[in-house]
């Protein structure tokens, strides 16, 4: 085969696969090992991993080492074809998933796979883990099959990572978004024992991760305590909550008393515009302690996606309003949209 027409072959391929293709898929194309090398050698081809080969016309993806790995476990299929069908096969896991979620700072010295069956490597840098996964432990993450937070959490607890590692990794997942804590919990229940809690208490050690994360209640309380002047914060504003609800009511009910019929709408616009410039001093300084306020409330929101305030509403009531999920400004960069719900 000429290599123009090996090109055109290969584009197909590499075009649904990360700019990658491997020997193998070249193979099944009728696209010979000798015409590889000579694309290889003309820069055509760019060799990443022992049989995974990138576009010389395209430059690396993301986490591309993972991928060649990934493509290489099941090197004759073309991924688009292993995506379609469940279970995924080889799934990244542990301190490998926590890079490709975006979760702490690891930088693992040999990447991870976790596989169904038994499956060896004379590779330094990969590392196979033999067990099956749940499909509820595994999501897609930038096209890869990956394990989910909860379940990476877990195993880089399994792993005997440095507790306080996973907390940050804990504390950036829930930035992103809502943490599943029931399973969470489930997950750190086999590992409550090793790291000094009583058998099965994953909710024990879901605490002290918290805890390390800066999530939990008695860290937060501490935070507010330090601020001096963010208890009046709170309590003017739950006042003037209060306070305009009575006032409004009052203001209502003596109106529809004092005006009959069409006359009363009229009342209530010319109080309603009369209130508004008498308050706007007030409402100035409300908005003031609401910016105030924003630091802690950031906090609290983070403490509810992980779960910490799912068994105490005390700090709910402290600032007088549900504490809704942050908006996508809050929370920064999102899960990309191929991340396939849990099942």
């Amino acid at each position: 085969m000429k290599q123009g027409e090996a090109l055109l072959v290969l584009d197909e391929l590499v075009a649904a696969q990360w700019g990658l293709v491997t020997s193998a898929q070249a193979r099944a194309a009728s696209v010979p090992a000798m015409t590889l090398s000579r694309l290889v050698k003309g820069g055509h081809l760019v060799h990443v991993a022992h049989g995974v080969y990138r576009d010389g016309g395209a430059s690396a993806p993301e986490h591309e080492e993972l991928r060649a790995a990934w493509l290489a476990t099941e090197p004759a299929d073309p991924a688009w074809r292993r995506l379609q069908n469940r279970p995924w096969g080889a799934v990244v896991s542990g301190a490998s998933a926590a890079v490709v979620h975006g979760i702490g700072d690891f930088r693992p010295v040999a990447m991870e796979l976790t596989v169904a069956g038994r499956k060896q490597t004379q590779r330094r840098d990969l590392r196979y883990r033999c067990r099956e996964l749940p499909a509820q432990d595994v999501t897609l993450r930038d096209g890869l099959p990956v394990t989910t937070r909860e379940r990476t959490i877990a195993d880089l607890v399994e792993a005997r990572e440095d507790l306080s590692t996973v907390a940050d990794a804990l504390r950036d997942a829930v930035r992103r978004s809502e943490l599943d804590t029931e399973r969470l919990t489930q997950l750190l229940a086999p590992l409550a024992a090793r790291n000094g809690h009583a058998a099965g208490d994953g909710e024990g050690l879901l605490d002290d991760l918290l805890s390390l994360a800066g999530l939990d209640l008695e860290t937060t309380a501490a935070e507010i305590a330090a601020v001096p002047t963010l208890g009046n914060m709170v309590i003017a504003n739950r006042a003037w909550t209060e306070a305009t609800r009575r006032m409004t009511e009052m203001m209502e009910e003596s109106m529809a008393q004092a005006f009959p019929g069409h006359q009363y709408e009229a009342a209530i616009r010319s109080a309603v515009r009369a209130s508004a410039e008498a308050m706007a001093p007030v409402r100035a300084a409300r908005l003031e302690i609401q910016r105030s306020m924003q630091p802690v409330l950031a906090q609290l929101r983070d403490m509810q996606a992980a779960g910490a305030l799912a068994r105490s509403k005390a700090v709910q009531e402290l600032v007088g309003q549900p504490i809704a999920g942050r908006s996508p400004e809050e929370r920064g960069p999102q899960p990309p949209e191929d991340e396939s719900p849990r099942s």
